[in-house]
């Protein structure tokens, strides 16, 4: 989970979210030779004699223009490439519905026995020692880990969000629609997103935690839930 003076993203925790984190290292170096070249040139004229022989505009104007198309081009293909990978969906091990109220989230295991409940957060005066404040729920999702999980998200009331960071995640939840997003939790763990739309009053106390347990574990939390 993010914690403070953090600069740069939560660790990855899936294959997209690792995916996402080296498309924004390839833009940020993008960007800073776009910076460095600008700065150079920039400096180059404040500092050097102006003259007559200058080059042909026509050179200029032809660098001017397939540079900049060169550079998009390599940010757009790496971008579409995972742009497809987050919306592909190809037989999914366990499919998850999320349904965004005010101010919690219902969960369905549809694959399950139709294995329902609530998640709520814990006030802060019930908060067990060493968890953290507004981010904890009363009940937990739990996925096995390296596990294809699709998940479909709506609303029951107003707009929502349904965001998990380390794992690349993020679809909106609205009324009378169902999205669908996936993620593979590659390694076990508890991973902490909140309800990324403003939803009213308490939209910052609804908290969303995930945790990745190996099947065995999943399998007899999901025998001991009641149905």
């Amino acid at each position: 989970m993010a914690n403070h003076s953090q600069l740069n993203f939560q660790d990855a925790s899936s294959p997209i979210m690792e995916e996402l984190m080296e498309f924004h290292d390839h833009a940020l170096m993008v960007a800073l030779a776009i910076c460095s070249l600008v700065l150079y040139l920039l400096t180059h004229t404040l500092t050097e004699k102006m003259t007559s022989n200058t080059v042909n505009a026509q050179v200029i104007e032809l660098v001017w223009t397939i540079l900049p198309a060169m550079v998009l081009v390599t940010l757009a293909l790496p971008s579409l490439r995972i742009l497809y990978m987050m919306d592909e969906i190809n037989e999914p091990d366990l499919t998850l519905k999320a349904i965004g109220h005010q101010w919690y989230w219902t969960y369905e295991y549809t694959d399950l026995k139709d294995l329902t409940f609530d998640s709520y957060m814990i006030p802060t005066a019930d908060l067990p020692l060493g968890h953290f404040r507004l981010l904890e729920v009363d009940h937990r999702v739990i996925v096995p880990m390296n596990s294809t999980i699709r998940v479909i998200v709506t609303a029951d009331d107003v707009l929502h969000s349904w965001a998990v960071p380390s794992l690349g995640v993020k679809t909106d939840a609205i009324p009378g629609r169902l999205n669908q997003t996936s993620f593979l939790a590659s390694r076990p763990g508890v991973f902490y997103g909140q309800c990324s739309e403003i939803c009213g009053a308490n939209h910052s106390f609804m908290p969303i935690v995930v945790e990745s347990t190996p099947l065995a574990d999943f399998e007899n939390w999901s025998s001991l839930m009641p149905s």
